[in-house]
């Protein structure tokens, strides 16, 4: 994408196919509760029908009526073309950006992130532990604490470097797909004005075209009864027809692109969130540990200095209980702040579980609208069977 985005909306005769929908069918029931059923799914209908949406001309700015009712005008029905094409620009945008936005996630790996996450975990809280060594290893014991304690540290810094890294790389990555979401967000939202602004000049000429040309046509068959009038009359309601499907394949297209919206918006705040959790690792996390370990590796060496001048008097002895007893308390302690700073697993198991959930709420949003599809082909097939049946009316 780049980086200057023309946003404005565009209308074009030149480079798209459509159907309205129909309400379903009235049924009589003699069963009371079928009828119970039935009455309230009649009122959620009716609820549903009065939270719809209407696409009109309230949607627009002034400027954009005006260039609506302009391109309404040059849109001329009989060229089987110009309606195979009206609105194909728009639709092609849509089908490309949601490829666009499916390639991001398929080439996405945020596990990488949490197995990088999981990796520090381990690491900090594996600092200090004793390695196994076999039955050996249990009865050797360690000649100096305090390079065993240096040891781990610098094995455990180096592995933590090495994590940084990878979590650096991709929170570079990350910062760059949250910017590229805004600007699809952008596109996505120009798409969608495109469309609608389709569509409404699209039903305000076909609205003209049934209530003018349709009509003297009409007047003019029964006036005349000549069959070429007749014929007249019934190729242009065919066009009117056409028209209208495409019109609805538009508005399946734009239903789309309102999708897409929110979907986009979900992807890039998953990316958000897993940047905020990289970023506290960096900055807190891991400088916390770091000094912890340096706070350790002080107390030891005050330890063995106290130690060197355990047999200079009993006074100096007894103060080296004391001290090893505080010692032991600020170990305990640091031990315990240590472990709680670094324990973030509950946090990274929560934020997997969001991701999932999302997902989920994402599949299921892309399997309605799969169903809501089916249906409306098969209503569309309804709709095409009562305009058949209403023509064979007329020539009766």
């Amino acid at each position: 994408m780049s980086d200057e985005l023309n946003l404005t909306p565009e209308l074009t005769l030149s480079p798209e196919t459509a159907a309205a929908q129909a309400p379903a069918a009235p049924s009589l029931t003699l069963d009371a509760a079928g009828s119970s059923a039935q009455a309230a799914a009649e009122a959620a209908q009716k609820e549903r029908e009065a939270n719809a949406v209407k696409v009109d001309e309230s949607m627009l700015t002034e400027a954009e009526r005006k260039m609506v009712d302009e391109f309404s005008q040059k849109i001329d029905i009989t060229d089987s073309n110009l309606v195979l094409q009206y609105g194909a620009a728009a639709q092609k945008n849509v089908a490309a950006f949601s490829e666009n936005a499916l390639n991001n996630v398929k080439t996405k790996d945020l596990g990488e992130v949490g197995e990088a996450l999981s990796s520090l975990v381990v690491e900090l809280k594996n600092f200090g532990q004793p390695e196994k060594k076999g039955i050996a290893g249990l009865f050797q014991k360690k000649k100096n604490e305090l390079e065993a304690m240096k040891a781990s540290y610098s094995k455990a810094e180096t592995n933590v470097d090495k994590i940084v890294k990878v979590l650096e790389n991709h929170q570079v990555v990350l910062m760059k797909d949250i910017a590229m979401f805004d600007q699809m967000y952008d596109l996505n939202t120009k798409y969608y004005k495109e469309l609608t602004m389709y569509i409404i000049a699209g039903k305000k000429r076909l609205e003209y075209l049934r209530t003018h040309d349709l009509e003297d046509l009409r007047k003019k068959a029964e006036t005349t009864g000549a069959q070429e009038d007749a014929q007249a009359y019934n190729d242009f309601a065919n066009l009117c027809t056409r028209f209208e499907k495409k019109l609805h394949d538009l508005e399946l297209t734009r239903m789309i692109s309102i999708q897409m919206g929110p979907q986009t918006r979900l992807l890039q705040n998953n990316d958000t969130q897993m940047l905020e959790k990289i970023q506290s690792s960096l900055v807190n996390t891991i400088p916390l540990w770091k000094s912890q370990m340096v706070l350790a590796l002080g107390l030891e060496h005050g330890r063995q200095a106290t130690a060197a001048q355990a047999a200079v008097t009993d006074m100096t002895n007894d103060l080296l209980k004391k001290n090893a007893d505080m010692l032991k308390m600020g170990t305990i302690e640091t031990a315990k702040e240590a472990e709680r700073s670094v324990v973030s697993i509950e946090t990274l198991q929560h934020t997997n579980q969001q991701l999932i959930s999302t997902l989920d709420e994402v599949m299921k949003i892309q399997t309605e609208g799969a169903q809501k599809r089916k249906e409306a082909e098969a209503e569309l097939g309804r709709i095409e069977g009562e305009l058949k049946q209403k023509l064979l009316e007329l020539r009766g």
